[in-house]
């Protein structure tokens, strides 16, 4: 992965620049930082491909899909079981992501559903993972930042 450190000026002005306007053409981004379009392109395409920049389906809020509920899900795990219990929350669509924290939790898994009523299900299919012996969940009431990375590309 390319890392923050690794990009250079011209790096971040095309990311300050995609931050602002997601869906700019590359044409019309390069002439804005006076670039040549395959200069663009081709560091794009780099930091595509390093698994620097994220799939564009992340920029869809799930509320938009009927999902308005989020979450927070802390899991406790058999240690024995973490790849059986991965590869069963990588099935739940409703499981946005899913950190491994240090501390006493095992796993974070961020998610969202329909409703209270669905987010205990959704929990309830969380608990029922292979490897999970516990989970504890907490609603999120609102968003009050936002996921951003703005602020880090002025560094």
């Amino acid at each position: 992965m390319v890392t923050l450190q690794e990009l250079d000026a011209t790096d971040r002005r095309i990311l300050a620049a995609l931050d602002e306007d997601p869906r700019v053409p590359i044409m019309v981004l390069a002439q804005k930082l006076h670039l040549a379009r395959g200069t663009v392109q081709s560091r794009l395409e780099r930091m595509t491909a390093s698994g620097a920049l994220r799939p564009n389906s992340s920029r869809v809020l799930p509320s938009a899909l009927g999902r308005g509920v989020a979450a927070a899900v802390s899991a406790e795990l058999d240690q024995s079981h973490l790849n059986e219990a991965i590869a069963a929350l990588r099935e739940i669509p409703e499981v946005l992501e899913c950190h491994a924290p240090a501390g006493d939790t095992d796993l974070i898994i961020r998610v969202v559903a329909k409703s209270p009523d669905d987010l205990y299900r959704v929990s309830e299919e969380i608990r029922l993972c292979p490897g999970i012996v516990r989970t504890s969940t907490s609603m999120f009431l609102r968003e009050v930042i936002p996921y951003r990375t703005t602020g880090l590309l002025a560094e």
